[in-house]
């Protein structure tokens, strides 16, 4: 069964490597991806904190498991903390995956960031961990782990 999955991350620094992530899910039919599209998100962002709120909250709506793409400054934002929040309120699957040496449009790799989820979820990292072909059973394994 596929697990509509939302995807948390640092939106002005990681939205390169969050679609590395996002688009190697596509042709896996064991996740269906949710993604904030940068047009929605500015528009939010100008409307205020409420309006953002309402964008992530429809968002997470079917959602079964949330994968927190951890960049170098992911543990930063509040939206990222929000997010997390709300997942685990309706109690979504949570995992995490590193995503720094995801190389970015310039060829460039960034410095880990500090891990934002507490201890009892699962971290991965994309490319030591091989996030291309496992990101199914990675998904999977929170789900049944929620």
């Amino acid at each position: 069964m596929a697990r509509r999955t939302f995807f948390s991350f640092h939106y002005e620094i990681d939205v390169w490597r969050a679609s590395v992530v996002r688009n190697s899910a596509k042709p896996k039919a064991s996740i269906d991806t949710d993604f904030i599209d940068a047009s929605l998100w500015k528009e939010s962002k100008l409307k205020g904190n409420a309006a953002l709120q309402r964008l992530i909250d429809n968002a997470l709506v079917g959602t079964s498991v949330t994968a927190v793409l951890i960049g170098s400054h992911t543990s930063k934002r509040p939206w990222v903390k929000y997010e997390i929040d709300k997942s685990v309120e309706r109690r979504n699957g949570l995992l995490g995956i590193r995503i720094n040496n995801i190389k970015d449009k310039d060829g460039n790799t960034s410095a880990p960031g500090n891990n934002p989820l507490t201890s009892e979820y699962r971290i991965y990292d994309w490319i030591n961990n091989d996030g291309y072909s496992n990101l199914g059973s990675w998904v999977e394994l929170a789900y049944k782990e929620r």
